[in-house]
């Protein structure tokens, strides 16, 4: 595949590139490296999936794939002892490795290499070129909401920073609420004599409640490894308003996951109701946008794929 048709298939999914002309120079490179930094806090669940799906196509076009488990990042956090922190790490490691990224994907634990010399050289240099308002503005979406900010609040995007340098990678992969901090990084990579990363941003994913964004701490989310049953009946908990597209978590599910998996949706409902229907993405849309399918029908269709989708996973984890 020449590298015009690998940008095609990197920008599926995406919500932008910053930027494609670097993007073209990494991909000449032999074994670019890609990267994506979880904060082990919980369960992984299916908005952690959006990135990995990314992590596995880039995988599958030459990218060497680093998943760096910010232990530090999550005690700066608020997230737990560090203790707690570590054994977080190795349950998402399964998780990760059960969502299917192949075997050289590389995990790395910020505190192997976040104590070092040459790592807290670079923080120091960062800290004297970055005010406190950036840096604090750049945590808006990531960090919990405080009226008594820490000073951690500051380090947290500082130290994210020199992850990018310290694991030498080519592209930078994050849902939107790492866009600050990914746009800081390039802005002040440079002034410290190091080479930015091409950042791609994925979508974030709707909380099941509603909620602008799907967390393991507010627990509006459906979990890989969650069971059938859990499954069935978190979606059937979920918001989903008649007629509404936008911020609907039941459509974004479908979008995200049957979607790039397969043409068309099926929606199985007696013949009273009208009978089983199979629907492009776009005419579940217009359909449901319509009012002519009931929630609690398209609810039972996005249950029945993710039971299926992540069977796979479910055996992974009972097994290893």
């Amino acid at each position: 595949m020449d590298i015009n048709g690998k940008i095609g298939l990197i920008k599926k999914g995406t919500l932008e590139i910053i930027n494609l002309e670097e993007l073209k120079e990494k991909l000449e490179k032999r074994h670019p490296i890609a990267y994506t930094g979880y904060e082990p806090s919980g369960k992984i669940h299916l908005g952690h999936a959006i990135t990995v799906m990314k992590l596995k196509q880039l995988q599958e076009l030459g990218f060497k794939i680093k998943i760096l488990l910010a232990d530090y990042h999550a005690y700066l956090n608020g997230k737990g002892t560090i203790e707690e922190i570590e054994k977080t790490a190795k349950y998402n490691e399964k998780c990760f490795k059960a969502l299917g990224l192949s075997e050289n994907t590389e995990f790395v634990l910020g505190s192997s290499f976040q104590t070092k010399p040459e790592y807290t050289d670079k923080i120091y240099n960062l800290a004297t070129i970055t005010t406190l308002v950036r840096a604090k503005r750049s945590m808006d979406k990531v960090s919990r909401s405080s009226e008594n900010p820490k000073v951690a609040d500051a380090m947290y995007p500082l130290m994210q920073i020199a992850d990018m340098v310290a694991l030498n990678v080519d592209v930078a992969l994050g849902g939107m609420e790492q866009r600050k901090i990914q746009m800081l990084a390039r802005e002040n990579l440079p002034k410290i004599n190091k080479t930015p990363p091409v950042c791609i941003h994925t979508p974030l994913l709707h909380g099941l409640d509603g909620d602008e964004k799907m967390s393991s701490s507010k627990g509006n989310f459906i979990a890989i490894d969650d069971s059938e049953s859990e499954i069935r009946k978190k979606i059937n908990k979920s918001f989903c308003p008649m007629k509404e597209i936008e911020g609907n978590p039941i459509i974004e599910l479908a979008t995200h996951f049957i979607f790039t998996n397969q043409n068309k949706i099926l929606i199985e409902r007696p013949e009273k109701f009208g009978g089983n229907l199979k629907l492009t993405e776009k005419e579940l849309v217009d359909i449901y946008a319509a009012g002519e399918l009931h929630p609690m029908d398209l609810k039972n269709a996005v249950s029945s794929f993710l039971i299926s989708y992540l069977a796979s996973v479910r055996e992974y984890m009972e097994n290893n």
